[in-house]
C-alpha cells in the first residue's frame, strides 16, 4: 500500500512554556520545508485551534528564534477542551484546514488532550516540553536544563549574601507535583537540605530544624534549604526555624522567574532533535507517538504507550546531597 504523501502538518506549543520551544518549533518549521510540507502555526495552544488562530510559517519566521526563551506562537490554557464539544470542534477545525498531523509541543496534559483528539481522527505527534521533567515516558524534557541553571544562579546569588550576614536562606524554586529541579539545584547549589513532593514521611520541617542546629554546633554560620512549591509552607519554615535557633533567616520564592530566559546548549539541542524526530515521524507514516530521549539516544513511542509510563524520581540524590552537605 502507497504511503501517504504529507503535504500540510501543523504546529502549537501547549501549557506552560519552557525554555527551548522555539528551538522545537524552528525545528519543526524548517525540518518540514525542506520536505516541501506546508506548516501551519497555531498560535496560543489548543485553545488558538478553536479560535482559527493561525498562520502559515515559513523559513524567515523562525529566524533568530533560538535564542528566545517562551514560545513565538504562545500558549494558554483551554478549559473548552476539557469538554467532548470542545474536542469535537477541534478535530473539526484539524479536518477543514486539511492537516496530515498536528505537532503538539508541550506536557503531560498537552499529551492527554492528544490522546483525546488522536480517538476523533487526528494525528498527533508529541515534543515532551516542560521544566518540571515530570513527563514518564522520556528521561529528559525541554526546559528542564535552563530551570536548573537559573536556579543554582540564583541560589550562588543567595549563598553570598546568606554567608556575608550568617543567615540561612530559604528557597522556593518551582515543582507542583515533582522534585526533579528541587533536588537538582539542590545538589548543584550546595543545599544543606532539599524538601520534594516525593519524599513524603522522609523530610520535614522538624528534621530540617534540627540539622541547622547541628551545623550551628560544628561551627557551621550560613544554610541553605530548597523546598519544591508542592511541598509548601515555605515563608513558615523561614519562620520557624528563626524562631527555634535564633539564626536570620530569609524565605526567596524564585517563582516563574525559572520559566524565562535564554535557553541553554542543552535546551536547545534536544528541541531541535525532537522537533527534526517529529517531522521525521509523520514522514515515516507514523500517527499518534511521542518523542522521547532515553538511554542516550531519541525514541519515539505510542502516545498511550507513553501516558501508561511511570518515573520515579532516584531518591538516592537526595542521601548523596546530605553527604555532600556535611
Amino acid at each position: 500500500m502507497e504511503q501517504k504523501k504529507i503535504r500540510k502538518i501543523g504546529v502549537l506549543t501547549s501549557g506552560g512554556d519552557a525554555p527551548g520551544m522555539n528551538a522545537a518549533i524552528r525545528a519543526v518549521v524548517r525540518t518540514a520545508l525542506f520536505h516541501d510540507i506546508q506548516v501551519i502555526g497555531i498560535r496560543k495552544g489548543y485553545n488558538g485551534l478553536l479560535n482559527g488562530e493561525i498562520k502559515e510559517m515559513y523559513s524567515k519566521d523562525v529566524s533568530n528564534v533560538m535564542n528566545l526563551g517562551g514560545t513565538i506562537l504562545h500558549t494558554a490554557r483551554c478549559p473548552e477542551m476539557m469538554t467532548q464539544e470542545g474536542l469535537n470542534k477541534a478535530a473539526a477545525i484539524y479536518k477543514i484546514l486539511g492537516l496530515d498531523a498536528l505537532v503538539v509541543i508541550g506536557g503531560d496534559g498537552s499529551y492527554r488532550g492528544m490522546a483525546e483528539l488522536a480517538k476523533l481522527g487526528v494525528n498527533c505527534i508529541g515534543i515532551p516540553a516542560t521544566i518540571d521533567l515530570d513527563m514518564n515516558s522520556t528521561e529528559y524534557s525541554i526546559g528542564f536544563d535552563t530551570a536548573v541553571n537559573t536556579g543554582m544562579d540564583a541560589l550562588n546569588k543567595l549563598r553570598d549574601t546568606s554567608s556575608s550576614h550568617e543567615r540561612c536562606s530559604v528557597v522556593e524554586v518551582m515543582g507542583r507535583d515533582a522534585g526533579y529541579i528541587a533536588v537538582w539545584c539542590g545538589m548543584v547549589g550546595g543545599a544543606e537540605d532539599v524538601m520534594f513532593p516525593e519524599a513524603k514521611g522522609v523530610i520535614d520541617s522538624q528534621k530540617v530544624i534540627q540539622q541547622i542546629l547541628e551545623n550551628r554546633s560544628i561551627g557551621k554560620r550560613h544554610n541553605l534549604i530548597v523546598v519544591a512549591e508542592g511541598v509548601g509552607g515555605t515563608q513558615k519554615l523561614a519562620k520557624d526555624i528563626q524562631d527555634i535557633t535564633g539564626i536570620q533567616t530569609r524565605a526567596t520564592i524564585l517563582g516563574h522567574l525559572q520559566r524565562g530566559g535564554s535557553p541553554t546548549a542543552i535546551d536547545r539541542m534536544h528541541a531541535s532533535m525532537m522537533g527534526y524526530h517529529a517531522v521525521k515521524a509523520i514522514l515515516e507514516g507514523k500517527e499518534n507517538q511521542v518523542i522521547c530521549f532515553n538511554k542516550g539516544k531519541y525514541e519515539i513511542i505510542g502516545l498511550e504507550e507513553s501516558l501508561g509510563m511511570e518515573k520515579t524520581l532516584d531518591q538516592d540524590i537526595y542521601n548523596v546531597i546530605k553527604i555532600l552537605a556535611i
